[in-house]
């Protein structure tokens, strides 16, 4: 078990933001969440699964909902709502911990994301708990069924959840998670796009079975070799594929950014105009949340499960989906999917053709 310093969280932090390709939430949310823990004297503990009890029960904390601001309409119509002394990830725990009649003594990332790892990292620290070195994802993902849970039939349910107003809910059952995925998501759609879960409540033989070990191991290495990048003053892309994997896949500016917030989800359009070597070009990366789409003058390019990466080069930084803006000059990486994703099940789950695209994914880097 290691205690985890500042730098080390941010180095995770910012390889999460690597690898939420676009999605799951901002560094500046991601943060401002550690912060908070560290100046209430909190401890964040990173533990391997051989140093958990097999029966101990571990639970997923994250946010769901859309990724995009809120519009002056919106924030006007939740204006007079109150808002909860705790935060509403904390308030979920409890409420999951009361239907359980037992404490969760662990927890775990639902997704590689800025925001949404340090959630549970920061649920781990205000209460006590370990975070375990797995994700059941291995990057950002839109939909709760993204999840190596749902392709290891590790139930949903029971679930805790809460919006940013204090209202929580217990779910004792589910039909799938596919029901989950739209009840959860109304909830959210009626609660500033926002609703914090602890979901996936089940014994660390179970969950450590299922999850990608090591992926925050992975995600800190990924993110020191961002940090001392940027540092030094050098090349962005080289530093990330060097500690991933992967290559460059395109260097431009980006033309547009077009996204609407719709059931729950940010949607969009970014293209970006080559440059360099990719003068007289032009990609196009469509994204639900996360970057899931990518077209090279026109036809299809890197998609799902493979990981589609945008630095910003202007302000030296993972590129947050939809914040992106035009004339931010960038470069575009493809990083490698994880094992599970490549399976059958994981593709009938996370491929193109999971999102409506008539297309079986080829991919573009080797296995």
């Amino acid at each position: 078990m290691r205690e985890l310093t500042r730098e080390n969280l941010l180095d995770i932090l910012y390889g999460c933001a690597i690898l939420g390709t676009g999605g799951g939430g901002t560094l500046e949310e991601g943060t401002a969440l550690i912060d908070e823990a560290l100046g209430a004297g909190q401890k964040f503990l990173l533990a391997d699964f051989n140093e958990v009890d097999p029966e101990a029960l571990i639970g997923t904390p994250y946010f769901c909902g859309a990724i995009s601001p809120l519009t002056e309409e919106e924030e006007r119509k939740f204006a007079d709502l109150p808002v909860p002394d705790k935060a509403p990830s904390l308030i979920a725990l409890e409420a999951v911990e009361k239907l359980l009649g037992k404490e969760v003594p662990a927890m775990i990332s639902t997704e590689l994301g800025a925001e949404n790892t340090a959630i549970a990292f920061y649920v781990a620290a205000m209460t006590g708990r370990v975070i375990l070195d797995g994700d059941p994802a291995g990057r950002s993902v839109p939909a709760l069924q993204h999840s190596t849970y749902y392709l290891d039939d590790i139930p949903m349910y029971p679930l805790g959840a809460c919006t940013d107003f204090g209202e929580s809910m217990v779910i004792s059952y589910l039909a799938n998670d596919m029901r989950g995925e739209d009840i959860l998501r109304a909830v959210a759609a009626a609660s500033r796009n926002s609703v914090a879960i602890v979901d996936h409540i089940a014994p660390a033989k179970d969950i450590g079975a299922s999850v990608i070990r090591g992926a925050i191991t992975r995600a800190e290495k990924i993110g020191r070799s961002f940090r001392e990048a940027v540092k030094a003053g050098s090349e962005l892309g080289p530093a990330v594929t060097d500690a991933a994997g992967g290559q460059t896949i395109f260097k431009g500016t980006i033309r547009d950014n077009a996204y609407e917030t719709k059931d729950g989800y940010t949607f969009g359009d970014m293209y970006i105009t080559g440059e360099g070597e990719w003068e007289g070009h032009e990609l196009h990366i469509w994204y639900q949340n996360e970057n899931i789409m990518s077209y090279l003058d026109g036809e299809t390019y890197v998609t799902v499960p493979e990981l589609v990466v945008v630095l910003d080069l202007d302000e030296r930084l993972p590129q947050m989906n939809p914040y992106a803006r035009a004339g931010e000059h960038v470069e575009v990486l493809c990083l490698p999917a994880d094992k599970p994703w490549m399976t059958e099940k994981g593709l009938a789950c996370f491929g193109p053709k999971s999102f409506g695209f008539e297309k079986e994914w080829e991919p573009y880097l080797e296995y």
